[in-house]
């Protein structure tokens, strides 16, 4: 007979890597990265034809695609690679489990914590990155702009389901973090 997941669990696991992440100020560096790559970008994106300052959401957003297909993923993977065996060489897995939790259940929490830090990195970065242009868009350029960001915090969230398995394979954190980079050289190179 299998036991049903206990959503009440794993909002809490969830909730504590969410509050790790705040913690170690993980969240403000990197939405602080987004936010200066994107106004960077939306003042000099179209510096190669000659002209600088805010042209068009669409060049903005072609230019932001080649940082973030490079950004995000390796910040996912950075970001989950030590989330199980990290807490395994701390002794602190052995300890979760032996309470009344699934191996699911943390791993659920772990996920949804941690995407929810990437998230919100995504969403204030970008959006912050962009405030200062706020008048000069459109609704339509903003439904744009979202459904890049939407598409932004989806990859990462797929790349940190990747950095979550090799956190459970991995036998210690060294070896994790070589797999987490060997990962991304490997969906980064173009063949």
């Amino acid at each position: 007979m299998s036991k049903r997941i206990e959503w009440t669990q794993v909002r809490v696991i969830a909730a504590k890597e969410f509050r790790d992440r705040l913690r170690n100020l993980w969240v403000v560096a990197v939405a602080v990265i987004f936010s200066l790559f994107a106004l960077a970008i939306a003042y000099l994106g179209s510096a190669q034809q000659g002209a600088v300052g805010f042209r068009s959401i669409d060049v903005t957003i072609a230019s932001l695609v080649s940082l973030v297909i490079y950004l995000v993923p390796l910040i996912a993977l950075i970001l989950g690679y030590d989330a199980i065996v990290g807490e395994k060489e701390r002794g602190s897995l052995e300890l979760l489990l032996s309470m009344p939790i699934t191996r699911f259940e943390i791993l659920m929490g772990k996920y949804l914590g941690l995407s929810g830090a990437l998230a919100s990195a995504t969403v204030i970065g970008f959006g912050a990155g962009l405030l200062p242009l706020a008048s000069q868009l459109g609704a339509n350029d903003l439904y744009h702009y979202t459904g890049f960001v939407l598409s932004a915090i989806l990859m990462g969230m797929a790349f940190l389901s990747l950095s979550l398995l090799v956190s459970v394979i991995a036998q210690d954190r060294i070896r994790a973090s070589g797999v987490a980079i060997m990962l991304w050289f490997f969906f980064r190179i173009d063949f």
